[in-house]
């Protein structure tokens, strides 16, 4: 892609309208993020349209929020990526070979191979991926020198030694940024872009992306793909009376960090479809998740625990399990005496996690509607489902990844 300036004084990569955000990082229990979340003042893209327009010459424009818009040449052959939703994207629209970085690649890797492994030939490439959070400068961005930067300018803005006038250096010389972070919450970002944000559906999200890399048949086949699991879970739903409390949890250090299930955000976009009871739905946590010890635990007494990252190398389940049968308050939940504490997946999804992961929720709540959950080893593959019992096409999805 043409890095030479236009004749309007913008480069070829650079956004045409832009903005920063905000976001603080911390890890916690295996988890990113910033623990801070106000009352939103923020909106929601609610008809999802990505709208981009194309020139004679062949370059092209997309836009998104806080960004604005984007001009592009030609699509991408080099992409950031930063949380492993937007290297997931990249998979699933057959570019995943552009992908130059990723957020703890040792841990996100494997696990998104352990669903592709089911896609027969498809895969990802991880290995020699570079983690930014081990060197987030501006000189790390110029020796990937990438042509999109997958990352919330808001988010990079709050990390040590940087601000604005970073964002627009590494967009003028190297390339835009192109990522909004705030709609895996719907937290609030900071002044002065709260006013405009938009907020993103997973899947909205990765219509935008779809269009930078003009893969919209690939996508519009895979979003179909999704809206029929989606059609199957709604209509095959219990009653509200009849569904399971449920928790989203990470054990560690003697206490559960606690996740709400059903509120917005595409954190929640596997387990919001299933609408189970939220154990914790009426506990306010001042940030993104909470910390509640065993006793409170047991008083909520959640008929199923998925345990967040719970397939990913960062956690031994049976060890897990150990530490809950081997408490004196744990193994008297309800949970853990019929055997419903489960190993969940990552919240840093995109569409064929999304897929798997939806499908692996369904069965885990509700196994007399969906199908029994079969048991998880750790360090193996997503586990291998009778046809009959699967609830997308795998061979649909993989034709559509390698073929369009």
């Amino acid at each position: 892609m043409d890095k030479t300036a236009d004749s309007d004084g913008l480069t070829r990569r650079n956004y045409l309208s832009g903005s920063g955000l905000v976001l603080g990082t911390a890890i916690v229990a295996g988890c990113s993020g910033n623990g801070a979340e106000p009352t939103s003042t923020a909106t929601s893209n609610n008809n999802g349209t990505d709208r981009s327009t194309s020139s004679d010459s062949g370059s092209y424009t997309t836009s998104l929020s806080p960004v604005g818009k984007v001009k592009f040449d030609s699509v991408p052959e080099n992409a950031f990526t930063m949380y492993n939703q937007y290297a997931d994207m990249l998979v699933a629209l057959n570019h995943g070979d552009a992908v130059n970085s990723m957020f703890v690649p040792e841990m996100a890797g494997p696990s998104m191979n352990n669903y592709y492994k089911r896609l027969s030939v498809v895969s990802f490439d991880w290995e020699n991926l570079p983690n930014p959070y081990d060197n987030f400068s501006k000189e790390f961005f110029y020796s990937l020198d990438s042509d999109i930067h997958f990352l919330d300018p808001a988010w990079a803005i709050t990390q040590e030694n940087w601000d604005v006038t970073d964002i627009e250096e590494v967009t003028d010389n190297i390339g835009p940024f192109f990522g909004n972070f705030y709609s895996g919450t719907h937290a609030d970002p900071q002044e002065p872009y709260s006013e405009d944000y938009q907020y993103y559906t997973l899947w909205e999200l990765f219509s935008h992306v779809a269009t930078v890399f003009r893969e919209r048949e690939r996508y519009e086949q895979l979003r179909a793909v999704h809206e029929e699991l989606i059609e199957t879970i709604q209509t095959n739903l219990p009653p509200e009376e009849d569904r399971p409390t449920a928790v989203r949890v990470t054990l560690g250090d003697g206490q559960f960090w606690t996740y709400h299930i059903n509120h917005p955000g595409f954190w929640l976009a596997d387990t919001r479809p299933l609408e189970a009871d939220d154990a914790f739905m009426d506990e306010t946590w001042d940030g993104l998740w909470g910390s509640v010890g065993y006793e409170t635990m047991l008083e909520a007494d959640p008929d199923v625990i998925l345990h967040l990252w719970g397939m990913t190398p960062r956690y031994d389940m049976d060890s897990v399990r150990e530490s809950l049968t081997s408490h004196s308050v744990g193994q008297e939940l309800s949970a853990v005496k019929n055997d419903r504490v489960y190993a969940h997946g990552m919240r840093y999804q995109g569409p064929i996690m999304n897929l798997f992961q939806i499908e692996m929720t369904a069965k885990q709540l509700y196994p007399d509607v969906f199908g029994e959950w079969p048991t998880y080893e750790d360090g193996t593959p997503y586990p291998e489902i009778p046809t009959g019992e699967r609830l997308f096409d795998r061979d649909r999805v993989a034709e559509i990844i390698t073929n369009g």
